[in-house]
């Protein structure tokens, strides 16, 4: 594939929201680096994709320190020079935690230390002078919450970041965050990156849904597709070259889970799911997606493809998103019955 470097940043059909309260504008959908873990994406499949995703409006573009060991950020950040990307027109987040595969203690969790050796290290890796969020990828019990909160606000007072969120925290976590950066006059972070899809709601939809109301927080959201179960691909086995087939140790658990009798309701979910999205004229997956974009408090979700025909059929989900009826999310509803009991987010 050849590459002309595009003269600026061109939106097509995609949608923007800001980023919880803040003023950051983003994509509605964002590509993420974590598919690159075991090496599934080659470095030249990996330019072919952030192209992809340019070319269809995409400006926000996520990874962390642990997605290959580094060599993730290494790919991406080599990227966007091969493809003469403006780095103003694009909003690039990493997430500090798990390290790079050392087993040094000090080069994992959430220290002042390894913060800020740990962004120091990353930037390098993507041959950035800056990314625009740097996430903690996990809480981590063991640091006082001062001390996270005080490195993340050193961080970006170095400019070496513009705002700091959280991966996987909980909202009590994330409440004492608050707490603390109100205390000291410090920024607490202005976004969480969960899991959220039709099957596993209950923080986007009732834990964080005073935080959305009070803090503004915002929500970069991954695995919208239940690591590919509601593309339909699983319905009928483990087809060659899925990401269960190719991760077969890190998805034992899934796939497993899979032959169980909750896994086979899910499946039959998925297939009535598809006979909605046909009549919409899109795929499961397409639909699957767009409801999740379709939450006014999903700031960005996050796309992971291993081949560039993957991504282009996820963005036809821009098509069905206005598609999304009270009347369509109804009827999503009574077939997956998912919402949590004690959600107060309505669809």
């Amino acid at each position: 594939m050849s590459y002309d470097a595009p003269a600026s940043f061109k939106p097509r059909d995609m949608k923007f929201r800001n980023m919880g309260k803040t003023g950051l504008k983003v994509s509605v959908f964002s590509y993420g680096g974590w598919l690159t873990v075991g090496g599934s994406v080659a470095s030249e499949t990996t330019k072919d994709l952030i192209k992809c995703a340019w070319d269809h409006g995409v400006n926000l573009f996520d990874n962390a320190e642990a997605y290959s060991k580094g060599n993730s950020e290494i790919d991406m950040g080599k990227a966007f020079k091969d493809l003469g990307l403006k780095r103003e027109e694009l909003v690039i987040t990493t997430k500090i935690f798990f390290g790079t595969g050392r087993e040094d203690p000090n080069q994992r969790g959430l220290s002042r230390k390894h913060l800020i050796e740990g962004t120091r290290a990353s930037l390098k890796r993507m041959q950035l002078d800056y990314v625009d969020i740097v996430y903690a990828h996990r809480p981590d019990p063991s640091v006082p919450m001062e001390e996270i909160v005080r490195a993340f606000n050193w961080i970006i007072d170095q400019g070496w970041a513009f705002y700091w969120g959280t991966s996987e925290w909980e909202a009590h976590q994330l409440k004492e965050a608050y707490a603390i950066a109100d205390k000291l006059g410090l920024v607490g972070p202005a976004v969480e990156q969960p899991q959220y899809n039709l099957f596993h709601r209950q923080k986007c939809e009732s834990d964080f849904v005073p935080l959305f109301e009070e803090r503004g927080l915002g929500t970069t959201i991954w695995s919208p597709l239940a690591s590919g179960l509601l593309t339909g691909k699983y319905n009928d086995g483990i087809p060659e070259g899925s990401r269960y087939a190719n991760h077969a140790d890190f998805f034992k658990n899934s796939v497993d889970a899979l032959q169980s009798d909750e896994g086979k309701a899910k499946l039959d979910k998925v297939r009535k799911l598809t006979k909605v999205a046909e009549r919409l004229g899109g795929s499961v997956g397409n639909l699957a997606l767009a409801w999740c974009a379709r939450n006014e408090h999903i700031s960005s979700t996050i796309l992971g493809a291993t081949r560039v025909e993957q991504l282009e059929e996820n963005f036809k989900a821009l098509a069905l998103i206005d598609k999304l009826t009270p009347e369509v999310l109804a009827e999503i509803e009574d077939i997956v019955g998912t919402k949590p009991e004690n959600g107060t987010y309505k669809i």
